[in-house]
């Protein structure tokens, strides 16, 4: 498992609540194998782990409340205790016979689990639960590299005329001007950051935006991109799957065009994604450098300036050096 006790206790992202029914899914956490699985009345995140011989309890299935280890067919609860074992049908289960389970939520569209103790509730992202708005769900995009670099590259402002030019930034005008940051233990803002974009939200419209960005967790930020009272707004949270792997998940809100195909504002963020990842990927160090001195800074990186202050003050241990 990745050893950060910041991470530890915060809540992470690790699937769609729409793609966890009847049958048990596999995820990795921290290093971590899960299996998700619901029973009739919630769902669950345990270790991918029968304490009898080892086996995927995500290869398993999911009977009577149950989730049934494909190996031997032990049964286990909805609390993680292994109430029958059918070799020993007579036998009441070994007292240590009990999966590992973890904390587990479901938000925003989202299934979200802590492995050790929540000190904060999840990140709040009020637009995804506002009825004048509408949702869509995008990713996971897979990121060879570590969860600071992706978050800071969402949060990077001046990179759009160029590696996202003709949609979010144009060449001619890449001009970003000065901006004020607002940091406090409990994250990050910054407010009314200008950009001129060919198609700021897929719609194929040229627009003048304003950014305001909002640093949540260390590995969760989002941003309001704002056109007079239309408003488009994003969450970005990225799991640590393993060393140099993150998966990051998306979800846009917005208060117009909503009768835009779903599936168009999902390639559209999906050629936008494939283009940061082709950068982000090739970054050196891996590691995010959190000594100001590392690295060469300008006014328009302030809010990245600030991210890595921050991530510092924290203590975050994973991706950053």
């Amino acid at each position: 498992m990745l050893d950060d006790p910041l991470l530890f206790n915060e809540w992470l992202a690790v699937g769609w609540s729409s793609e966890v029914g009847a049958v048990p899914k596999s995820q990795r956490l921290l290093g971590r194998d899960l299996v998700l699985w619901r029973s009739a009345q919630a769902i669950h995140a345990w270790e991918d782990l029968c304490l009898h011989r080892g086996a995927r309890l995500s290869l398993g299935t999911v009977s009577q409340d149950c989730l049934v280890c494909p190996y031997h067919h032990w049964e286990y609860d909805a609390s993680g205790k292994c109430v029958r074992i059918p070799t020993h049908p007579d036998q009441p289960p070994p007292v240590r016979a009990r999966a590992t389970t973890f904390h587990v939520r479901e938000r925003y569209g989202l299934i979200w689990v802590c492995l050790g103790t929540p000190q904060r509730d999840i990140p709040c992202f009020p637009e995804a639960e506002d009825s004048s708005y509408r949702n869509v769900l995008a990713g996971p995009y897979v990121f060879q590299a570590n969860g600071p670099r992706v978050i800071e590259n969402f949060l990077d402002v001046a990179h759009l005329p160029f590696v996202h030019a003709g949609l979010l930034g144009d060449p001619a005008r890449p001009e970003i001007e000065d901006y004020q940051v607002e940091a406090a233990p409990e994250g990050i803002l910054a407010k009314d950051i200008r950009v001129w974009q060919p198609d700021p939200d897929g719609t194929g419209k040229p627009a003048q935006v304003f950014y305001t960005y909002r640093v949540l967790r260390p590995l969760t930020a989002c941003f309001t991109k704002s056109q007079g009272e239309q408003k488009f707004c994003m969450l970005d949270t990225v799991t640590p799957v393993a060393a140099g792997e993150s998966l990051a998940w998306v979800i846009l809100s917005f208060n117009y065009a909503k009768d835009l195909p779903a599936e168009e504002l999902r390639s559209f963020q999906d050629r936008v994604s494939l283009q940061d990842k082709a950068i982000v990927e090739s970054q050196r160090p891996e590691l995010l450098p959190l000594d100001l001195q590392a690295e060469l800074h300008l006014k328009s990186d302030r809010i990245a300036i600030a991210y890595r202050r921050w991530l510092k003050e924290l203590g975050l241990r994973y991706g950053a050096a």
